[in-house]
C-alpha cells in the first residue's frame, strides 16, 4: 500500500524559505546562447497567467532564440498531463500545484531531474527551496510560487457599512455574517464550481479546530475521514454552507461560481458579498479595478477553539519531462530573483526566493499575508495537495466534488464524511 506522507521537515524549510523572501535583490542571469521551442502546461489563469506571460517575456528578452509556449490548464491540470503522458507526448515543462503529484510522476519515471539548477536553487531559496522539491533524495522541482490560504479577504464599504471590524474567533465571524446580512450585503463568496476553494475552507478550519497531530494524521491517511474530528469541523463548515441567503448567489448560485467571480463579488461596487475566504492571491485574480485598503482589505483566517497564529500554506512547483539546454536555461532563470520579481511587482504572488526584495511587494497587505505565513505558530502544507491526486486534485472526483455535494447538502455532515473516507481508501491503496 503505498502511504503519501508529508513530513514536518517540509514545513520547516517551507517557512525558512519563505521567511527568507525578505532579502535583497541579486543579479539577474546572463543572456544564454540556447536556441529552440518550449512548450509549458500550468495551472495559472487569468491574471496568474498574464503574470507567468510576463515572467516568460524576461526570460525571452535574456534569450532570443528561445521560443515559449505556455498553456493553461487550470484545475485540470493533473488529469490533462496524465492523458499527455499516457499520450507520449507530454509537455516540456510543467507548473503544478500538488506536491504529491510530483510523488506520481517521478515513481512513474517520466520526469526529469533538474540537478543542473540544485546550486541555482540552494543559493537563491536556500535549503528550504532544495527539500521541497526532492523526491527520492533527488532534485525533480523548482519550488516557485508560495501562498498564504489562510486569509480572509473584505469589502472595506460593507464592513462600514454594517459597522463590524475584522473578526478575530470564529464566534465573531459568525457573529458578523449575520450582521453583514441584517445589513443587506450577504456576508460570503464562494467559488464553489472549483472544488478546491472548499477543500482550503475545511482546511483551515480543521487545522484549527483538529489540531497540527490530527491534521497530519488525516493527511496521511492514518485516521479516518469518519473520525469525529472530521465530523465536527464538517458542522463548523457548515455554519456558512447552512445559510444560503448569506452566501451571493444562494448555495446553487455558489456551485456555479468560478474563483475570479467569487473575488470580483466582493472587490467590486457595489459589492455582491462581504467576504472571500481564500489565499494571499486574491487580488491578483480581480478583473474589478480596486485599491488595496481603500476599497478591500483581509485579515487572518480566525481563531478556532483559542488556536494560536496558524496558516495552511500552498505553492506551486516547476518540473520538467524533457532535458535540453534551452530548458535548463529556462528553469534556471525561473530560479533566478529576477523572474520572481517580475511576477511579485504585478501582485499575487509570495516567492520563497530569497533574494527578491521587500520592495518588490508594492501591495502591502501581500507583504502582510506574507509576514503572517513565516510568524505562524502552527503551519502546515494544504491538505488535498499532500493526497494522492484523484482524491485530493481532479475535478469531478474525489474531494473537490466530495465538498461540493457538501456545499448542495449542508447538514449532512455524517454522510459527507462517509463518502469522502470511502473515497479516500480507494486512493491509498
Amino acid at each position: 500500500m503505498r502511504k503519501y506522507r508529508f513530513h514536518a521537515l517540509a514545513l520547516v524549510v517551507l517557512a525558512a524559505a519563505v521567511a527568507a523572501a525578505f532579502g535583497v535583490a541579486g543579479a539577474g542571469a546572463g543572456r544564454q546562447q540556447v536556441s529552440g521551442k518550449i512548450t509549458m502546461v500550468g495551472i495559472w489563469t487569468s491574471k496568474e497567467q498574464q503574470s507567468i506571460q510576463a515572467v516568460i517575456a524576461g526570460f525571452t528578452k535574456k534569450n532570443p532564440n528561445v521560443k515559449v509556449t505556455f498553456t493553461s490548464a487550470g484545475n485540470n491540470t493533473p488529469t490533462v498531463l496524465a492523458t499527455a503522458i499516457q499520450g507520449g507526448r507530454p509537455p516540456d515543462v510543467a507548473a503544478v500545484g500538488q506536491p504529491a503529484l510530483v510523488r506520481q510522476f517521478v515513481d512513474r519515471g517520466v520526469l526529469k531531474p533538474i540537478t543542473f539548477a540544485r546550486a541555482t536553487i540552494a543559493k537563491n531559496l536556500g535549503p528550504g527551496g532544495v527539500t521541497l522539491g526532492t523526491v527520492n533524495g533527488k532534485l525533480y522541482g523548482l519550488f516557485f510560487k508560495a501562498a498564504n490560504k489562510s486569509t480572509v479577504w473584505y469589502n472595506v464599504a460593507a464592513f462600514k457599512n454594517a459597522g463590524i471590524k475584522a473578526p478575530a474567533t470564529w464566534p465573531q465571524l459568525i457573529a458578523a455574517a449575520k450582521t453583514l446580512r441584517a445589513s443587506g450585503t450577504p456576508a460570503f463568496s464562494i467559488g464553489g464550481s472549483e472544488g478546491w476553494t472548499l477543500t482550503d475552507l475545511f482546511e483551515n478550519i480543521y487545522l484549527r479546530s483538529a489540531g497540527a497531530q490530527k491534521y497530519d494524521q488525516l493527511t496521511n491517511h492514518t485516521i479516518k475521514w469518519t473520525d469525529p474530528s472530521v465530523v465536527a469541523a464538517l458542522k463548523l463548515m457548515g455554519q456558512i454552507f447552512g445559510d444560503s441567503g448569506n452566501i451571493a448567489g444562494g448555495n446553487r448560485g455558489a456551485l456555479q461560481t468560478d474563483f475570479p467571480t467569487s473575488v470580483n463579488n466582493v472587490f467590486s461596487k457595489p459589492p455582491k458579498a462581504a467576504m472571500v475566504i481564500e489565499g494571499d492571491f486574491v487580488p491578483g485574480v480581480a478583473t474589478v479595478k480596486a485599491k488595496a485598503l481603500t476599497d478591500y482589505n483581509q485579515f487572518p483566517f480566525p481563531s478556532i477553539n483559542g488556536s494560536p497564529p496558524t496558516v495552511v500554506t500552498g505553492g506551486d512547483t516547476v518540473i520538467a519531462f524533457r532535458d535540453n539546454p534551452a530548458i535548463r536555461a529556462f528553469i534556471t532563470y525561473l530560479a533566478s530573483p529576477e523572474a520572481s520579481t517580475i511576477w511579485a511587482k504585478r501582485g499575487g504572488f509570495t516567492s520563497p526566493n530569497k533574494k527578491v526584495p521587500l520592495s518588490a511587494y508594492s501591495d502591502p497587505l501581500t507583504r502582510a499575508s506574507a509576514r503572517a505565513l513565516v510568524q505562524a505558530k502552527v503551519a502546515r502544507f494544504d491538505l488535498s495537495d499532500l493526497e494522492p491526486p484523484a482524491f485530493g486534485a481532479t475535478t469531478g472526483q474525489g474531494e473537490w466534488k466530495l465538498f461540493q455535494d457538501f456545499l448542495k447538502s449542508p447538514t449532512n455532515t455524517s454522510g459527507t464524511a462517509a463518502s469522502l473516507e470511502k473515497a479516500a481508501a480507494k486512493a491509498f491503496k
